[in-house]
């Protein structure tokens, strides 16, 4: 087959099957998906792993879902039907709008730790409904701020790749706290000693970890996404002005 009518290998570029057994639709086998990865992490994902779950071989899953990977992108647009956007109301609060959208994509990856690293990885998954529902509202919300569209679309690249950037350490740290059986807190008191002889010999990280140490992990990384979340909003407030 030439390359050019080579099917497009991502559940979104191809018609939907309409015949579902009543009893398994394709819906139930991503919620439950969704909740498996949650619970186990994304190494337990399988077709027979979740048949299991679902009282269904994973003969009865192929009928709905053609592949592991086809299955990732509908629990990656599951996820994202989460996100409760804010109206886009008066074009003077865009930059509430953005951030927002920002800090509930963050608590969306962190209470989904899976997704963040499967995100660059999930084919085709951008096309999905709820994906592309929030490109559309952030969108809209530079828009009306007085963005061009392109600039617009500029402007919600650099805002998303900030979120996934930073909740995706995120995710992994608190993924390892989480196999440890240990609180955050618990698991920062032990990992102290190790790092501070580890800088013993960086003057300005020593006195950085000095400073740090004692803190409440989840309010600094807080406090850390809220930093870098406004300085990216200050330089795109700085250059509407600019150009408005």
């Amino acid at each position: 087959m030439p390359a050019d009518e080579q099917p497009i290998p991502s559940v979104w570029a191809r018609p939907r099957r309409e015949r579902e057994q009543p009893a398994l639709s394709r819906e139930h086998i991503v919620r439950e998906a969704v909740r498996l990865l949650d619970e186990e992490g994304i190494d337990a994902l399988s077709m027979r792993r979740l048949g299991g779950r679902l009282g269904a071989g994973a003969t009865s899953i192929y009928r709905h879902i053609a592949s592991k990977d086809e299955l990732i992108e509908l629990a990656v647009d599951e996820v994202y039907g989460e996100l409760v956007l804010p109206d886009v109301g008066d074009p003077a609060g865009w930059r509430a709008g953005v951030a927002q959208v920002a800090h509930r994509l963050r608590a969306t990856i962190l209470r989904h730790p899976w997704l963040a690293a499967k995100l660059g990885e999930a084919g085709l998954s951008y096309l999905g409904p709820n994906v592309l529902r929030r490109s559309e509202h952030l969108l809209a919300l530079f828009e009306a701020a007085g963005f061009g569209l392109r600039e617009a679309d500029r402007a919600v690249n650099a805002v998303t790749a900030y979120v996934l950037g930073i909740s995706t350490g995120e995710a992994a740290w608190r993924s390892m706290v989480a196999r440890s059986g240990q609180s955050e807190q618990e698991w920062a008191d032990r990992l102290w000693p190790a790092a501070e002889r580890a800088v013993e010999g960086y003057p300005r990280l020593r006195t950085l970890y000095a400073e740090l140490r004692g803190g409440d992990p989840a309010e600094d990384n807080e406090a850390a996404f809220e930093y870098g979340l406004d300085r990216i909003l200050d330089g795109l407030e700085s250059r509407l002005r600019a150009t408005g």
